[in-house]
């Protein structure tokens, strides 16, 4: 896999199977003279579709590794950690992100998410807020939000087809036609931004051995939930980004999350011109809401 200049690969246990992420253990982030100082942790969760892995985040964490020890993991089913044969429910993701950041995070940690994952980080927080000292996230969004339920759609009833599911898998999914098309038309607001190592990095984790059981499960629908349901339990203090031409999830659906939780959710800041994952699209602008963010959700 895809991992930059000065991080190394290490892995936790998890009742799942064997996690594996990316952390700045090597020259130039460790220097022998700094062996003895600890850095506070900061945590990159990706989100979900075919071929997703901690390379999402991977033009953006090493802006933090001079500071920060940086935790990004590929999440169970996706990247090079254990892909299980099984059919992925929500509670193996709530279960699974728990335990990472219990085994890795002995303090209260900042976590940076996106997308589908970072409505999991969400209810993780309602439910054990000790583990948090913030959240900053894009685009979090559960595929059933206020009623608009995902898998009801077509496409998602078609996957549910036995066989079927494999065979669009392998031929609509988890190809460099098929992932380039998606990052064009659904993924960025412009596709010039789209470089080749992106997309070789997606069809990498696309096609290792049993990558298509956590896909299909996102793609039925079996992962999505309403996140409206939970978000008024949400305490720890956490500032959203938002692409405007974000496709599956537009920016009203994260104000109405605001507007139900302004107490935690502190910092709504939208992004002109740029789509679902601002991490791979302007990574830069990210760097710098997320910098910005950090000691405004501090206080």
């Amino acid at each position: 896999m895809f991992q930059p200049l000065g991080f190394e690969q290490r892995s936790i246990m998890t009742s799942l199977g064997r996690m594996v992420y990316y952390t700045n253990g090597a020259s130039p982030w460790q220097k022998s003279e700094q062996k003895n100082i600890v850095k506070e942790n900061l945590v990159f969760l990706h989100g979900f579709g075919g071929g997703s892995s901690a390379y999402e985040w991977s033009k953006v964490y090493p802006a933090f590794a001079d500071f920060y020890q940086v935790l990004a993991p590929d999440l169970i089913g996706w990247g090079s950690s254990e892909h299980p044969a099984r059919n992925y429910q929500v509670d193996d993701y709530l279960t699974t992100i728990r335990e990472f950041l219990v085994s890795t995070c002995p303090e209260p940690v900042t976590v940076v998410a996106s997308s589908l994952t970072a409505a999991f980080i969400i209810r993780v927080a309602c439910v054990h807020p000790e583990l948090f000292k913030s959240l900053i996230l894009t685009t979090p969004a559960g595929l059933a939000d206020f009623g608009e339920d995902y898998s009801r759609s077509i496409f998602a009833q078609i996957v549910s087809i036995p066989i079927i599911d494999r065979l669009l898998y392998s031929t609509g999914i988890a190809t460099r036609e098929s992932i380039r098309s998606f990052l064009e038309q659904r993924q960025f607001a412009e596709k010039d931004r789209i470089f080749p190592e992106i997309i070789e990095a997606y069809l990498e984790s696309a096609q290792q051995p049993n990558a298509e059981y956590a896909a299909l499960s996102f793609v039925r629908g079996d992962l999505s939930f309403d996140l409206s349901l939970y978000i008024h339990n949400l305490k720890t203090p956490t500032g959203i980004i938002w692409g405007k031409k974000s496709q599956f999830t537009g920016p009203e659906i994260g104000r109405r999350f605001a507007q139900i939780n302004s107490n935690a959710i502190r910092i709504f800041e939208q992004i002109e011109n740029v789509g679902l994952t601002p991490q791979l699209e302007l990574p830069a602008v990210t760097i710098g809401l997320i910098r910005q963010f950090m000691p405004l959700l501090a206080t």
